[in-house]
């Protein structure tokens, strides 16, 4: 599927698996349907403006918003279906700023997204139905790679894959992080907090210089990128005066169209590790000794862990690897390490750079785990570039590389289809994803609860996290397929079981799905949510008729604050 002909990705892969996920949505029809507080009459003036604005080719209505729905929705949760009235593809930032001139004139509200692929979250779906569309994905212009200084310089609709082809065309010597999903944009992902796998993997943290516009089109950068002629603009987070680049992240408050990126530099070696434990009770000891390596700077980089099942999910189906009804039982998960030759739980971490160091640290690993977890087993795989030069990405084996050398793919594409029995089914998936504390007493009672919450409902515990030095992202993985209504219901009588017991403990999530922004934005709650009064006093200044994104993470500008759910 493309719209009006022109495909969304160059990259066929993407393209295919882009037409796939929006190709058997729950409902055929999409409603026809106004934006909030604004008439029939007014609405259709605006569409002509914005067609002079942007072209007719890159305006759309009617039946072409069916990429611009949630392919993931469930009806059973009570929320109203999250549809556009219109999307609109500007290309440029003069386009861009056209499209905000008639949006304020009549005061439209647009939901902004750079490649709408947070699926789970909601996708490119609006949080208020009627918002138009503002798709940037035509934005796609990688204006700078500095191979010494490791930065690239994008707009929002590059994505991972197009920085890595990029780099790889040109034998940069840099390699580019990317998700676990290659069609995904860097700024998109970034600005969501999102991860990768390689030493600059924490994307947001190694945001560098932003180009914002705001609601009244004006244009404002971050940083030293706000000098005009400044060769550090995208070298330093060094700021004169308040660092601003925060209030642009998960955020309303303007729309991002040029970041700089910190690049990982090309290593001499990488390693690829691992260390697997075969009872869940173990989890806390992996917690703990890992946090602790994290902690001490021995593993410098990022740590992921995962549970069995949702290991299991990459090489079948539910029914596959277990024919009763219900959940895997913990002793076929006991023969499935086995099968797979892993353990109850998995961590999966690289070490990169000059070969002796890499070595040095593994050592250290190597005599922290003898000691302090016994019951594991530590695995591991180096890679050195040859005659002592520049390891390349490709040269490491697909077993052992692919994202953690920042190769982009689709790999776990295979999960959503986990619960799929007939040839109809069609795979699709939520998350809880809490911030938890890296103790590892916390993490296993967390473990614990939200394997029983899962169960409760006949699903297995899909879960993985990565661990930070102080916390963990705890993702429990809500796989459902998405013709099935009992799936449906049960899915979300999980999530909302999971938000309840986190909310208690003091967990919040780190990211949040439309009809659950609201929902996660009201746990902050010290001074009578002053932290949500605070930003929506700038978002009143900055955006006073509204038109960014009204509702996102919670915030609402003040004339459409009556749509929250907390209203």
């Amino acid at each position: 599927m493309t719209t009006n002909g022109l495909p969304k990705y160059a990259d066929p892969l993407y393209q295919t698996a882009h037409d796939e996920a929006f190709s058997k949505p729950l409902f055929a029809t999409i409603k026809t349907v106004l934006p909030p507080d604004v008439s029939g009459e007014d609405f259709a003036l605006a569409l002509e403006m914005l067609v002079e604005a942007v072209g007719k080719h890159a305006v759309f209505v009617g039946g072409e918003l069916k990429e611009y729905v949630d392919p993931y929705e469930i009806p059973e949760s009570g929320h109203e279906r999250n549809v556009p009235s219109a999307a609109v593809c500007p290309s440029s930032v003069p386009e861009l700023q056209a499209v905000l001139k008639v949006v304020n004139e009549y005061k439209i509200p647009v939901w902004t997204f750079s490649r709408g692929k947070n699926f789970g979250y909601g996708g490119p779906a609006p949080r208020v139905s009627g918002c138009v569309a503002l798709d940037l994905h035509r934005m796609n212009k990688i204006l700078e790679v500095n191979e010494k200084l490791s930065y690239a310089v994008v707009e929002p609709g590059v994505t991972f894959g197009d920085l890595y082809e990029y780099c790889a065309k040109h034998k940069l010597k840099v390699w580019p992080s990317t998700a676990s999903l290659g069609w995904g944009s860097i700024i998109g992902n970034s600005l969501d907090r999102g991860l990768g796998f390689v030493p600059t993997g924490v994307h947001y943290e190694n945001i560098v210089g932003m180009e914002v516009v705001l609601a009244n089109g004006d244009v404002v950068r971050t940083g030293q990128f706000a000098m005009s002629n400044s060769p550090s603009a995208h070298i330093t987070k060094l700021s004169f005066g308040p660092a601003i680049d925060g209030l642009f992240l998960q955020s309303n408050l303007g729309i991002v169209t040029k970041m700089g990126m910190s690049l990982t530099p090309q290593p001499q070696a990488y390693m690829a590790c691992s260390f697997d434990v075969p009872e869940f009770e173990h989890i806390a000891t992996v917690v703990d000794v890992f946090g602790e390596l994290r902690r001490n700077g021995t593993l410098p980089y990022m740590v992921y862990v995962f549970y069995i099942a949702e290991w299991a999910t990459m090489f079948g189906k539910h029914s596959e690897w277990w024919e009763g009804e219900g959940p895997i039982p913990d002793w076929r998960l006991s023969e499935m390490q086995k099968e797979l030759d892993t353990g109850i739980w998995t961590v999966k971490f690289g070490l990169y750079g000059p070969t002796h160091v890499i070595k040095a640290q593994f050592e250290e690993v190597q005599r922290v785990t003898a000691k302090d977890a016994p019951d594991g087993r530590l695995r591991s795989a180096l890679f050195t570039g040859e005659d002592g030069g520049l390891l390349e990405a490709t040269s490491v084996s697909p077993l052992y590389g692919g994202v953690r050398v920042g190769i982009p793919s689709m790999w776990n594409i295979p999960m959503v289809n986990y619960y799929n029995r007939r040839d109809d089914s069609v795979g699709a998936h939520g998350a809880y994803s809490p911030i938890v504390p890296l103790d590892g007493k916390t993490v296993l009672e967390w473990a614990k609860t939200a394997k029983a919450i899962s169960a409760e409902q006949g699903f297995d515990f899909l879960c993985d996290f990565f661990m930070h030095e102080k916390y963990a992202i705890f993702v429990t993985m809500l796989v459902f397929d998405k013709t099935s209504a009992e799936q449906r219901a049960g899915v979300d009588k999980v999530f909302c079981k999971l938000f309840d017991e986190g909310s208690k403990r003091g967990f919040a999530k780190y990211r949040a799905h439309l009809n659950h922004m609201d929902m996660n934005s009201e746990l902050f709650d010290f001074n009578d949510h002053a932290y949500r009064r605070f930003v929506e006093t700038l978002k009143e200044s900055l955006d006073p008729n509204g038109v960014l994104s009204p509702g996102k993470m919670g915030i609402w500008p003040r004339r459409l604050r009556y749509l929250s759910e907390l209203s």
